[in-house]
């Protein structure tokens, strides 16, 4: 089991490569910000995506989840929405399609996406067919609202110790995110499921307050 250390350290290399992100690509009122987090497990890849309106896009965001126009999202709409935001994603492990599948997901009130606060989070998981110990290649590829999305693409720390990320390789627009990654070992058992979704979601949280305060300041200038 890695220490406390060790997590800070991921913790911290996340929340890094976040802001890097943020600042080659601000994100602006006319722009729909898509945060991905992967973790890779031998057998699996876990998919956290977190989905924040600009202004400017809020209603045509809204529109699209609430179909009915009801101003509420149903358990229909929230699952269909969300089923349609993964259909635009694309895994592969060494060129192997995954089949990327729905956990669970929130949505926001409508008041704060209309804000340009309110953040859908989606969570999905993938299954990787049995691989052989050395090195692998998984590819993330996010094609959903091209027109007005920015996005960012990143790794969490593994939870198993079979699992060693090498590198990350993406494109400019973080669209297309490449992981290359070790599995070598046997499994061991461990109660630590890697870099925990409260601290990848507070990480995420600190990005946007990031991005939100400086495109303020952008916009006073």
């Amino acid at each position: 089991m890695r220490t406390s250390r060790s997590r800070a350290i991921g913790a911290l290399t996340l929340l890094l490569a976040l802001i890097s992100g943020s600042w080659t690509s601000a994100h602006r009122r006319d722009e729909y910000l898509q945060a991905a987090r992967l973790g890779i497990d031998p057998d699996r890849v876990e998919l956290a995506l977190d989905l924040t309106a600009g202004i400017a896009v809020a209603e045509v965001v809204l529109s699209e989840i609430d179909l009915d126009k009801n101003g509420m999202i149903s358990v229909a709409e929230a699952r269909a929405y969300s089923n349609r935001v993964l259909s635009a994603i694309a895994l592969d492990v060494d060129g192997i399609p995954l089949r990327v599948e729905l956990v669970e997901s929130t949505f926001p009130a409508f008041d704060t996406v209309r804000n340009g606060e309110g953040t859908t989070r989606i969570q999905a998981v993938a299954k990787i067919p049995r691989l052989d110990d050395g090195l692998h290649h998984l590819r993330y590829r996010n094609a959903y609202h091209s027109d007005i999305g920015v996005y960012l693409a990143n790794a969490l720390v593994p939870a198993s110790d079979r699992v060693i990320v090498a590198a990350q390789r993406r494109d400019v627009d973080q669209r297309d995110l490449v992981i290359d990654y070790m599995l070598s070992g046997q499994p061991t058992p461990t109660a630590r499921r890697g870099l925990s979704v409260g601290v990848a979601g507070a990480l995420v949280l600190i990005a946007n307050v990031w991005w939100r305060t400086r495109n303020r300041r952008r916009e006073d200038l």
